[in-house]
This record gives structure tokens, sequence and C-alpha cells, in this order.
């Protein structure tokens, strides 16, 4: 319970953690940055680390003279293509040898083939919309590799789809971020950011329920 309530603390104030690191390492937080982004959309163990709420809040510090705009922008633009590469070829690679055994209840052969289908007609748009979907975004381009999509179709909608993500949230933060009520309530924001971006997929999961 100690681990959640911390690991709680610092989604909801991820300004102080942040604004704190960059007073004690200075331009470090560029390399923190990256790293974190890449880990959330690169690594399929690890969906639940913040992003829209991180790159809103980054976007916050920058307007107050703490970061770079610039800078912030092209190292999560990177950050996250670079997660997506890793994610899809990780997939590519690994999906088919661990989709082999026809009595496994998760890692079953008819999974890699309905992904197959899923990309076949809705790739493009899995991939775009699924870059703003927490969790979801962190599957994709791994579900994207297993099902074999075209590299360069994939990487394509990729990159829109992080350029759309990262310029819409890091500039709303950047805007409106240091504005006084905002300001004033920036953990409620960040709470209904994280609140807001989980709402589409719990409402998808709860139709695949129904049906």
């Amino acid at each position: 319970m100690e681990i959640i309530a911390q690991v709680t603390d610092i989604f909801l104030h991820l300004d102080y953690y942040l604004g704190g690191f960059v007073r004690d390492h200075g331009s470090w937080i560029y390399l923190l940055l990256f790293l974190i982004v890449f880990a959330e959309t690169g690594l399929v163990i690890m969906p639940l680390l913040p992003g829209d709420s991180l790159l809103f809040v980054t976007g916050t510090l920058a307007a107050a003279g703490g970061m770079d705009i610039m800078w912030i922008i092209v190292v999560l633009i990177g950050a996250a293509t670079c997660g997506d590469n890793t994610n899809y070829w990780v997939g590519h690679h690994l999906g088919p040898k661990v989709f082999r055994r026809h009595d496994a209840r998760f890692l079953n052969p008819r999974h890699l083939e309905r992904a197959q289908e899923f990309y076949a007609r809705h790739g493009a748009k899995a991939v775009l919309i699924g870059r703003f979907l927490p969790i979801i975004r962190t599957f994709v381009p791994f579900v994207a590799g297993i099902g074999r999509m075209p590299y360069l179709r994939f990487l394509s909608f990729s990159i829109l789809g992080t350029f759309l993500w990262v310029l819409s949230f890091v500039l709303a933060g950047y805007y409106f971020g240091n504005i006084p009520v905002v300001k004033r309530n920036l953990s409620f924001v960040v709470f209904a950011i994280v609140v807001i971006s989980l709402l589409p997929g719990v409402v998808q999961y709860w139709r695949s329920r129904r049906a």
C-alpha cells in the first residue's frame, strides 16, 4: 500500500518532482524524459508509466522557464518514435516464436491470426488513435509487429500520431498550465487528464464484455 501511495503521489505531483529534478540536475531532465517516454512506448512491460500527464506538466514547466520548449518537443518525439520502433520489431521477431503452442490459453496462434486480420482492416487507424490511449499505446506497436503490418505504413502513421500527441499535450501545458486557476489546481488537472485519457479504453472494454 505504501508503494501505491508513493506512486500515486508522484503521478499527481509531477510538477513538484520534475521541478526538483530540474533544479538538482539541470539538463539531465531531457535524458530522464526520453527514458520515461521510451519505456512507456517501447517496453510492453511498462504500460503504466505517466504519458499524457507527463507531457502536459513538462509543457507547464517550460512555460515557467525551467526547460526549453523546442528541446522538449524534439526529445519527446524522438523517444516515442524510438519506443514505437523498438516495440514493433520486438513483436515482429518475438511474436511468431511465442505463438506456437495450440493449447496455450493466451499465446494461441488464433490470437495472432486475429491480430493480423485486425491490422489488415484497421491498422493505420489503430496506430494513430492508439497513441492517445494510455496502456493501449504500449501494446499497439507490439501487436502491429506481430500482425506483420507493413513497416513503412506503420512508421508513417506512428510518426504522425507521435507528432500530434506530443504537440497537443506539451503545447497545452505550455499555454494553459500557468494560467492561475490551472496552476492552483494542477494536481486536479493531472488527475482529470489521466481519467479522461483512460475513459475510451474503459468504454471499449465494457462494450466488448457486453458483446
